[in-house]
């Protein structure tokens, strides 16, 4: 049958594993460090490992494919046993660190880390995940935190964090910045940013997805300074 499926340019793929951990229905592997896709049949047409990829390596086709078959779908997942898919770094995962842990760094003087889940680049989180479900949600340009001293007490605490640069990573961020306020009940948006103007493409890509998200999401935007000061804040309702 003729149908949608989603296509892999082994050219344009970094090896990331975005995609295969996004894939619900196991359709995507890695391969020789590449993704491919395992079995059409697997493949349900939706999407979800598009808006994953960081280099546009995914798209659709129409061609010749086996049905979608959810049975055999659910039928792998009772077989097989969990597997990690690509760089073990990126896989998604929730950070608890323990009270004794934070008792002992309190102990030596060292400052707790506020980090509470991984990974923390836009272009690896995932687009669904159980730690986004009534979080409020910090998007902050890579270099804020090297700028403001205190930056997980101030910002990364209570929060779920994404980091990013437009400059450096040349993608604009607010296509899966959207998928994922609309794909999640988030329950506010704080947007730091330093003063440089290319941090604008960042505050701009949060903006569009916070409208295009079709939800009415209260946000700010701080901005830091290069010398560690704070600029501005600006706490915009919508």
């Amino acid at each position: 049958m003729i149908r949608r499926i989603i296509q892999i340019d082994e050219e344009k793929c970094n090896g990331c594993g975005a995609c295969a951990a996004a894939c619900h229905e196991g359709a995507i592997g890695m391969v020789n460090g590449k993704a491919k896709l395992l079995r059409d049949d697997y493949c349900d047409g939706l999407g979800d490992c598009l808006p994953t990829c960081p280099t546009g390596a995914i798209t659709f086709v129409e061609r010749e494919a086996a049905a979608y078959d959810e049975a055999a779908v659910l039928a792998r997942k009772r077989e097989e046993k969990p597997q990690t898919c690509g760089c073990p770094g990126s896989q998604a995962r929730v950070l608890q660190g323990s009270p004794e842990r934070r008792e002992a760094a309190a102990e030596s003087g060292a400052v707790p880390s506020q980090l509470r889940q991984w990974p923390v680049q836009i272009k690896l989180v995932p687009v669904r995940a159980p730690y986004f479900d009534g979080a409020d949600l910090l998007i902050a340009a890579d270099c804020s935190a090297y700028a403001y001293g205190n930056f997980h007490q101030d910002f990364i605490r209570g929060r779920i964090t994404l980091i990013g640069c437009p400059k450096l990573d040349g993608v604009d961020y607010s296509e899966k910045l959207t998928e994922i306020l609309r794909s999640n009940d988030i329950r506010s948006v704080t947007v730091v940013r330093m003063e440089v103007p290319c941090c604008g493409g960042l505050q701009h890509a949060a903006e569009t997805a916070l409208r295009n998200s079709g939800k009415h999401i209260p946000w700010q935007v701080v901005t830091i300074r290069a010398d560690g000061t704070i600029l501005e804040n600006t706490d915009s309702r919508r």
